[in-house]
């Protein structure tokens, strides 16, 4: 018998005029292809997102309650986002799906029931964090390839009676799809579909490749359970849609003249959209956005096909990203949470480069405030990277800025995307505008100073902590998890180790000002890291400040499908006295 039957949680005692009856099972479990996925959830309110294999009515039950929606279409599939309203704060609801009247979720596969928790603002926040996960079997043979899942290796633990508080939040910070470096599965997917000898070979080609892709990221027993159970919130990176997806003008108009480029980004934004980031929006942001306002205007009896729409939409926000924008905010009591879209808002013309293009700019300028007990900015890429590698990408923009002629231009491209030197640090306009708004922030210029600003982010493949060196005022704090399961060589482990530390610091900031470079607003240190696990990161909000432990997934006696979590770091962020 799995060890999780007959589970409890201490955190989440149940309303009991709330419970739900007794299920055996669902009947008609195909007919829900993926999800349930508990999206965005407030105080009062959950949006419940799902794909299923045919059109009909949605339903959410809780107890007597039912919240319906019907399902809306894309390039053949069908979609429904359920808005779960009029729940009590800081209560725990376990929850049942139905289509057309009929159980399709909860599943009979000895997981616990599936909940809404609603937010206590009372409650300190607690959140879990990383990026750049594979969607690799989990049996032994994609465990010695590419390690075991650290998410699902979390989601095994949750669901034993032994775990500790849950999660408010799932956050993750990109590549939660590789569209260009794909698995057997996936291949053995576009080959049975088209020939695979011609372009883009291996890569995703379009939407129903898209959907395919995400089926095989999140189909996993133990990390369906683990989605439906805790509310998610998500960013894209590169890989999402490309490898150095925007690192520059030069990559885009080089994919520009790719014939399948066109198609490929488009279905990377459509599908985005759909089953990532329509679900992040809340309540105000989904009434605000002009594709949902067309699917909740919609009373026909037909279901409504979006697909029309969904390639216009993309189409606009590649061709004019500053008309859309991905970036959201999320408030508790006590913390604010700000996610940045740093690659598809990018400014990439060379005489007003730019992570962030004007619009978004002057959003996080915005958003960038103080008044909260911590301050928390997700960025997909690290705003603070290891102090060598930075000064050698502050050092490569200039160089291939043409400043120093045609040909030093064009190696320096090269370099950028041989070794993906497109961070915070290679804008160095958007890099110093965000430093100074942190420093502002941290000094209590932008409303009371926090205990912290910290920086959340992914993407680099190995994880460490940095801090900004200040003596009074808030802690300025860079926490990076990376991989969920994506480890890097061994070799490349040695690259990244060596640009952290050592002699590549002092010859890289030697580089960086040959170039002019502009001086730093500031200089950081290591104090945690770097280590390469497959890692995911639990951050908590307590009296003492921030403490941030890093989780891993370890497999004893060759059970592969049941790791064992082990803890690999622990961060204890406490505020600065005085």
């Amino acid at each position: 018998m799995p060890f999780w039957v007959g589970l409890h949680h201490q955190e989440r005692k149940l309303m009991s005029h709330r419970s739900t009856p007794a299920v055996s099972g669902a009947r008609d479990v195909q007919d829900l292809l993926l999800g349930p996925m508990l999206r965005h959830v407030d105080a009062t309110s959950a949006s419940i997102w799902v794909e299923t294999a045919r059109s009909g009515t949605v339903e959410v039950r809780c107890g007597e309650e039912t919240w319906r929606a019907p399902t809306f279409s894309a390039h053949g599939h069908h979609y429904a986002l359920v808005e779960v309203t009029g729940l009590e704060v800081g209560s725990v609801y376990p929850y049942s799906v139905h289509l057309d009247g009929e159980l399709v979720w909860p599943r009979e596969d000895g997981f616990p029931e599936s909940m809404i928790a609603t937010i206590d603002p009372a409650k300190k926040p607690r959140l879990a964090f990383g990026s750049c996960r594979t969607s690799i079997p989990h049996d032994a043979a994609g465990n010695r390839k590419h390690g075991v899942d650290a998410m699902r290796a979390y989601a095994l633990s949750m669901a034993s009676p032994e775990h500790g508080p849950w999660p408010d939040l799932m956050l993750f910070l990109g590549d939660q799809v590789y569209a260009d470096s794909t698995s057997d599965q996936m291949r053995e997917f576009i080959r049975s579909r088209r020939d695979i000898r011609d372009e883009p070979g291996a890569e995703l080609k379009d939407f129903e490749e898209y959907a395919h892709l995400y089926r095989l990221a999140w189909s996993d027993p133990a990390n369906r359970w683990l989605l439906s159970t805790l509310p998610s919130a998500m960013i894209f990176d590169d890989h999402d849609i490309r490898d150095d997806w925007n690192s520059s003008l030069s990559w885009k108009q080089d994919m520009e003249q790719r014939s399948w480029w066109h198609e490929r980004i488009v279905a990377g934004l459509g599908s985005y959209w759909i089953y990532q980031h329509l679900g992040n929006l809340s309540p105000e942001g989904r009434a605000a956005d002009p594709l949902w306002q067309r699917i909740k205007a919609h009373t026909g009896v037909e279901e409504l096909d979006i697909t029309a729409d969904l390639h216009r939409f993309a189409e606009r926000v590649d061709d004019a990203p500053e008309e859309y924008r991905f970036s959201y905010c999320r408030d508790w009591d006590t913390v604010r949470l700000i996610v940045v879209d740093s690659r598809a808002a990018r400014s990439l013309d060379p005489e007003a480069r730019a992570l962030l293009d004007p619009p978004e700019n002057a959003w996080l300028d915005e958003h960038m405030q103080g008044g909260f007990r911590h301050l928390l900015v997700a960025t997909s890429l690290p705003f603070l990277l290891p102090m060598g590698l930075h000064h050698v990408e502050a050092w490569n923009e200039v160089y291939s800025s043409g400043e120093r002629g045609p040909a030093r231009a064009w190696l320096g491209e090269r370099l950028r995307r041989a070794v993906d030197l497109e961070h915070w640090a290679a804008f160095q306009k958007s890099f110093q505008d965000v430093a100074r708004w942190a420093t502002e922030v941290a000094d209590g210029k932008r409303g009371p100073a926090p205990a912290s600003v910290t920086f959340l982010s992914g993407d680099v493949h190995f994880s460490y902590v940095s801090e900004v060196e200040r003596e009074t005022g808030s802690r300025i704090i860079q926490a990076v998890c990376s991989p969920i399961r994506n480890p890097l060589p061994r070799l490349i482990r040695y690259f990244a180790a060596a640009l952290a530390l050592g002699p590549a610091v002092p010859f890289g900031a030697w580089m960086a000002r040959t170039s002019h470079v502009p001086d730093l607003p500031f200089r950081w240190d290591g104090i945690l890291g770097p280590w390469f696990d497959n890692n995911l990161a639990i951050l908590e909000d307590t009296e003492d400040g921030l403490v941030i432990s890093w989780v891993t997934g370890v497999v004893e006696h060759q059970d592969h499908l049941h790791p064992r979590l082990e803890t690999v770091e622990v961060a204890a962020i406490e505020p600065r006295e005085g």
